[in-house]
C-alpha cells in the first residue's frame, strides 16, 4: 500500500479499475465516509451502482456485506435473530450481515416499510438489538443503498425518517460515450475482469477524520448553512418556492451539509469552506429530505429545481474565511 500517494487518490485510482466515468458519485463516497454518513444511489438497473459500491469496499479493505432486498425479505435476514440451542434450551444471537463496515442494501426499495426501517437504528445508532440486548456495530460502519427509480414497477417508496438518516441521495447517469467505448474494450472478454486490492484500511479511514475536523468554517459560511437549510421549509421558504414546498428538512440536514462541506474542502486541498463548496453538495445533502406540493409535481417540477432556485435566493456571503 502506498502511503505516500493522498488517500483520495490512491482509492479513486483503484475503483476506475473497475468503474469508469463516475468521478463526481465516487468523491461524494468519499465525502460520506469521511463524514460518517450513509449513501442513497439512485438509478437504472445496470448503470453499475452496485459494483461501485463493492469497488469502493474492496479498495478500502473494509469487511464488506451485501443484502439482495426482496419484497419476502424479513427484519431478521438483515440484523439476525435469536437461535435455539438444544443443547442446552438457551437461545443466542445469530447476528446478521448487518455486522459489517460497509453494507450494501441493494435496491433497497424492493422491500416493504418492515424491512426498510430494520435499519434504522443501525444507520443512526451504530447498534442493533437482536432479543432486547443491543448489539454494537463494527467501526466504521456505513450503509450505501441503491434503489431503482420509484416509477419502476414492483417497488416501495422509502419513508420519509429512513431517506432522512442518509446523508447522500446521489443520481446515477448513463457514462458518457467514450467511457462506456473503453468499457467495452477493457471488459469485452469473458475472461477478462477487474481485479482490486486494497489500497487503504479502516485505521486509515478514522485517522483523517481529525484533519477534517480541523477544517475552518467561519460564522458567515455557518450563517449561510443554516439559511440555506431553513430555506426548505415553507415557513422561512422564499417566496418563489414557498407554495411548491410540503416540509422542509429536518435540523439532521443542517448537521450534514456542514459536515459534508468541511470534508469536501478537504478533499480538495482547502483548510477552510468556502461558499462554492456548500453550494457543489447542497442537492446531494438535501434533494431527498424536502418533499413538494401536488401542484408541484403535476407541473412537473423536481426536488433538485426547486433547491437551485433556493441557492439563488439565498444570499451568498462575501467574507467567508475569518
Amino acid at each position: 500500500m502506498n502511503t505516500e500517494q493522498p488517500w483520495a487518490e490512491r482509492v479513486t485510482q483503484e475503483i476506475g479499475k473497475a468503474v469508469l466515468g463516475q468521478s463526481t458519485i465516487i468523491e461524494r463516497m468519499l465525502v460520506a465516509l469521511l463524514a460518517n454518513g450513509h449513501v442513497l444511489l439512485e438509478g437504472m438497473p445496470g448503470l453499475a451502482k452496485t459494483l461501485l459500491i463493492k469497488s469502493l469496499g474492496t479498495a478500502l479493505g473494509l469487511k464488506f456485506e451485501r443484502i439482495q432486498f426482496t419484497p419476502d425479505l424479513l427484519p431478521s435476514d438483515v440484523v439476525g435473530t435469536m437461535v435455539f440451542q438444544p443443547g442446552d434450551g438457551r437461545f443466542i444471537p445469530h447476528l446478521g450481515p448487518i455486522f459489517a463496515n460497509l453494507v450494501l442494501a441493494d435496491e433497497i426499495n424492493r422491500a416493504p416499510a418492515k424491512v426498510q426501517s430494520a435499519l434504522l437504528e443501525a444507520m443512526q445508532e451504530r447498534q442493533v438489538t437482536i432479543g432486547g440486548e443491543s448489539h454494537r456495530l463494527p467501526h466504521p460502519f456505513f450503509v450505501m443503498a441503491t434503489q431503482n427509480p420509484v416509477e419502476q414497477e414492483g417497488t416501495y417508496p422509502l419513508p420519509e425518517a429512513q431517506r432522512d438518516r442518509f446523508l447522500f441521495k446521489l443520481m446515477v447517469g448513463y457514462p458518457e460515450e467514450s467511457d462506456e467505448r473503453e468499457m467495452m474494450r477493457r471488459w469485452g472478454k469473458v475472461t477478462t475482469q477487474p481485479d482490486l486490492q486494497p489500497v487503504s484500511n479502516a485505521e486509515e479511514l478514522l485517522s483523517l477524520r481529525a484533519h477534517v475536523d480541523a477544517v475552518h468554517v467561519a460564522p458567515a459560511i455557518q450563517d449561510y448553512i443554516l439559511h440555506l437549510v431553513r430555506a426548505t421549509r415553507a415557513t422561512t421558504a422564499p417566496d418563489a418556492v414557498r407554495n411548491r414546498l410540503a416540509y422542509g428538512a429536518s435540523p439532521r440536514a443542517s448537521l450534514g451539509l456542514y459536515q459534508a462541506s468541511k470534508a469536501l474542502a478537504w478533499l480538495r486541498g482547502l483548510d477552510h469552506v468556502a461558499p462554492e463548496i456548500v453550494q457543489d453538495i447542497f442537492l446531494d445533502v438535501m434533494r431527498h429530505r424536502v418533499g413538494l406540493t401536488y401542484e408541484a409535481e403535476a407541473e412537473g417540477i423536481d426536488a433538485d429545481a426547486v433547491l437551485a432556485e433556493i441557492l439563488n435566493r439565498v444570499e451568498v456571503p462575501v467574507a467567508s474565511i475569518s
